[in-house]
């Protein structure tokens, strides 16, 4: 079993049991809480609206604020935060924002034991519904704050295998999903979280990967929690 750990705001900590696509709730701070009986996460999916992918036109990272940004006000950055919140055995610079080493003992998209040092890329974080697709399907129309917001949404993120993660680019279920197989329900019941509560739509490829994923594991619960859908007044997007 895989633990998520420390880290942002107060909420209830996933923890993955990355066998079976099963999951279990321990109090915590920052990640993202089961909600919902049996079923939760694929009776989402079924709801989300489904659309055409919009052009990629005036896309940028910037849109979406400065990369980790403290929104929820902790003195740490996003990046720290969920480093915090996901590796084992981890040891800080400076206090204790600034994480310097921690382990991956298993890596939710790989399956791999990854460690992580400052300077070194061997540990992304992930934004499960990447930034760009996003952008092409209902982010593009939003204000600055809500994208802001989910940049920095612990809903979103997670610390995986850098190489793995480079992978995947910008593509939604339809297109990747973890090698990692007993991970996927996991990931696709994220995936599928973020656009229900951000309201972002998915096409129809997509909303069909999704099902077909979460139809293998018919239990699965839809996580919930993270940040306010607003990021703080003070911050500011291009």
């Amino acid at each position: 079993m895989r633990r998520l750990r420390g880290g942002t705001a107060a909420a209830v900590v996933l923890v993955f049991a990355v066998a079976g696509c099963k999951a279990e709730t321990k109090t915590g701070s920052g990640g993202p809480e089961q909600t919902g009986g049996g079923g939760a996460a694929l009776t989402a999916a079924e709801s989300l609206t489904v659309k055409g992918r919009a052009p990629k036109t005036g896309y940028s990272r910037e849109r979406f604020g400065t990369a980790w940004a403290d929104t929820d006000s902790n003195s740490c950055d996003t990046r720290d935060d969920i480093l915090k919140r996901d590796l084992e055995d981890v040891r800080f610079t400076g206090g204790g924002c600034k994480v310097s080493y921690g382990v991956l003992a298993s890596d939710p998209y790989s399956g791999k034991h990854v460690t992580y040092k400052r300077g070194r890329s061997q540990v992304d974080i992930d934004h499960m519904v990447a930034l760009s697709d996003a952008w092409q399907k209902g982010a593009k129309y939003w204000d600055a704050s809500k994208r802001i917001a989910l940049a920095n949404d612990p809903l979103n993120l997670l610390a995986v295998d850098a190489s793995t993660n480079r992978s995947k680019g910008d593509g939604d279920t339809a297109t990747w999903v973890p090698p990692n197989k007993s991970f996927r329900c996991t990931y696709v019941a994220a995936q599928v979280a973020v656009k229900k509560k951000y309201g972002l739509w998915v096409t129809g490829a997509e909303k069909a990967a999704m099902e077909k994923v979460l139809r293998t594991c018919p239990g699965q619960k839809l996580p919930s929690g993270g940040n306010p859908t607003k990021a703080p007044s003070r911050f500011r997007a291009n």
